[in-house]
């Protein structure tokens, strides 16, 4: 069992150090720990830092390339030196390297295929009291988007075992952490939350400027995962709206004019017929993002068969355990005295 912890770093040099020395070497259940330094485009000593102190797995960009794309290349770089789990953390020390145990233990007993380390933000004393409700309503907003539930879903301590990553994609340039959770929740794996402590504060965040932009992109991030995986969610809902606005203003002009009333209220039949003709639209929108799902999910099953190619064959889900037997085994019913078999799906 191999397990490769990746940090991505920009001019990370000062904190570097803190982040190596609390990744522990030795972890139950793993026979090896292997460490991975992203270097998104430093230009300070990040990469000397990371290879005096050992580190021989280095992933270089020529120039900044964003969180996402540091994401992503860490994970085939993991991947094709056989990582069985891969855990992702921060270059600036926020997260405790030194839990990287407990965030693992879920994938080890195959209770689940992405364990998430939860921060317990509404216990960080250096979030405002706005930024924490931040983090609760776009925490709600992900989960209800990936059919789960997730109290911090911007957190990017994370683990992933093999067979997840050779079935997710990330295709955003500015973060990974909405966009693997939606897709995970809608490839039906298996998401695990841990609780776990934050470090103290060293810097302000490079990702982004102020909350404003955050907000901003990770809710770009989550309307374009989830109009991909449920456009009949988005579309369907406008088009019944649009629909319901232009018939209401048109019934009440004929009903008006069959009365000898219906001079004076054209301007009802031009705002009905506007609406009616938005809500033509969502439905038409609806089938062309529908053909745009069913093309995404042929892509990734490409995809996933090319990685096979290049990594060898993705193991199996959590849930494809359960999948082959077809049913799971309840526990003993005390009093029937009998046993159900409730199947998987």
């Amino acid at each position: 069992m191999k397990l490769f912890v990746q940090i991505p770093c920009l001019n990370e040099e000062a904190t570097l150090p803190l982040v190596l020395a609390s990744i522990p070497r030795e972890i139950p259940g793993v026979d090896e720990v292997h460490i991975v330094v992203v270097d998104d485009g430093s230009t300070d000593r990040t990469v000397e830092v990371a290879r005096a102190l050992g580190v021989e797995h280095v992933v270089r960009h020529t120039r900044n390339m964003g969180l996402a794309r540091s994401f992503r290349d860490g994970i085939d770089y993991a991947l094709r030196h056989g990582a069985d789990i891969v855990v992702n953390t921060d270059g600036d020390n926020q997260y405790p390297q030194e839990m990287i145990p407990e965030l693992v233990a879920p994938i080890l007993r195959r209770e689940a295929d992405i364990a998430i380390g939860d921060r317990q933000t509404a216990t960080i004393e250096h979030f405002s009291p706005f930024k924490k409700l931040m983090q609760r309503v776009g925490s709600r907003v992900v989960s209800t988007a990936a059919g789960t539930s997730l109290p911090d879903a911007a957190s990017g301590f994370r683990a992933y075992s093999r067979a997840a990553l050779m079935r997710l994609s990330v295709l955003t340039q500015f973060s990974y952490t909405m966009e693997t959770i939606i897709q995970a929740g809608n490839k039906r794996l298996k998401i695990a939350s841990v609780p776990i402590t934050t470090n103290p504060k060293t810097r302000p965040s490079r990702l982004f400027k102020n909350i404003w932009q955050h907000m901003g992109q990770s809710g770009k991030a989550i309307m374009r995962s989830y109009v991909m995986y449920k456009p009949y969610g988005v579309f369907l809902t406008l088009g019944v709206v649009f629909g319901v606005l232009g018939i209401v203003p048109l019934v009440r002009f004929l009903v008006q004019w069959a009365d000898g009333r219906g001079a004076g209220h054209v301007q009802s039949v031009v705002f009905g017929t506007t609406m009616l003709v938005g809500s033509l639209l969502c439905f038409a929108l609806m089938v062309i993002a529908d053909l745009l799902r069913t093309n995404r999910t042929l892509s990734e099953e490409i995809l996933e068969r090319t990685k096979e190619i290049q990594y060898g064959p993705a193991p199996e889900l959590v849930q494809d355990e359960v999948a082959e037997t077809g049913f799971v085994q309840d526990e003993p019913a005390e009093a029937a005295g009998e046993s159900d078999a409730v199947g998987s799906r």
